[in-house]
């Protein structure tokens, strides 16, 4: 049976790693989906017509999340498409690295931008829209915001990005406290180090491969692996579940490192 039978999700940066995988995820539970993108829409295209081919709906939204207008914007041609709005995942993301104080401006504000109130923006439109159809068959939603480990480790080189992500995890809580009275859950999906195409934008294969050697469990994530979290907070059967953040990072955060018997990192 699938899960999401009749139900209609939005996923942000869903063209490519977590997103793309996400999108995919929610379709083969059942849903239909519109798969957000501002740039490199091959992978998702190539999603979206495998999905169309096997009967199921799915369409490609182009959009920066960055722009207010532009997320209420995506939630009403989702609408449009397919008559209402059960599901909304907020991924998209955008990082540069640099020490804050020699930071690019330009590029810290983008951060922020895409990162902290691209969420906001989605979490915002999303909820409005369900709230409006609350009186349908299906009243209620639910909404997953992707945050980091970035949101509580304060690594160095990535300020923006660590603002950004703590942020959107005291949003997240504080917008399943105000929605839990229209039934819409709000929970958080931390993914740990994930191998994706963002995260090669900063590492090399090599590194990748001997870094995520010395992890608990001896590998980076998959995009797949936390689509799976998503699908499951996502899924009717998990009602009771709103507020709440699933971790899913093969142990990252954990003191692996005490683990070699110094008792403190190297």
């Amino acid at each position: 049976m699938q899960a999401l039978n009749g139900r209609v999700a939005l996923v942000t940066g869903a063209s490519q790693g977590i997103g793309l995988a996400t999108a995919v995820a929610l379709a083969e539970a059942g849903a239909s989906v519109a798969f957000n993108y501002r740039q490199q829409p091959r992978e998702a295209t190539l999603a979206v017509a495998q999905i169309q081919a096997a009967a199921g709906r799915a369409i490609l939204l182009p959009g920066d999340v960055a722009e207010q207008a532009t997320v209420e914007r995506l939630v009403d041609e989702t609408v449009a498409a397919f008559g209402r709005l059960d599901i909304a995942v907020s991924n998209a993301a955008y990082s540069d690295r640099q020490p804050f104080y020699e930071a690019d401006m330009e590029g810290f504000r983008r951060t922020v931008d895409v990162t902290m109130w691209g969420a906001f923006y989605l979490l915002r439109a999303a909820a409005r829209q369900m709230i409006s159809q609350a009186g349908g068959s299906s009243p209620g939603g639910a909404i997953v915001v992707v945050s980091s480990p970035h949101a509580y480790v304060a690594v160095p080189r990535s300020m923006a990005y660590n603002m950004s992500k703590a942020a959107i995890d005291h949003m997240a809580r504080t917008a399943a406290m105000e929605l839990a009275e229209h039934r819409i859950r709000v929970n958080i999906v931390t993914p740990g180090w994930i191998d994706t195409p963002g995260e090669r934008k900063f590492a090399s294969d090599e590194t990748i491969q001997a870094s995520g050697g010395k992890l608990p469990w001896k590998r980076l994530g998959t995009p797949a692996e936390i689509a799976r979290g998503v699908v499951f907070l996502c899924d009717p059967a998990s009602d009771y579940i709103t507020g709440s953040s699933l971790l899913i990072d093969g142990g990252i955060t954990l003191p692996w490192w005490a683990s070699r018997g110094s008792g403190v990192p190297e």
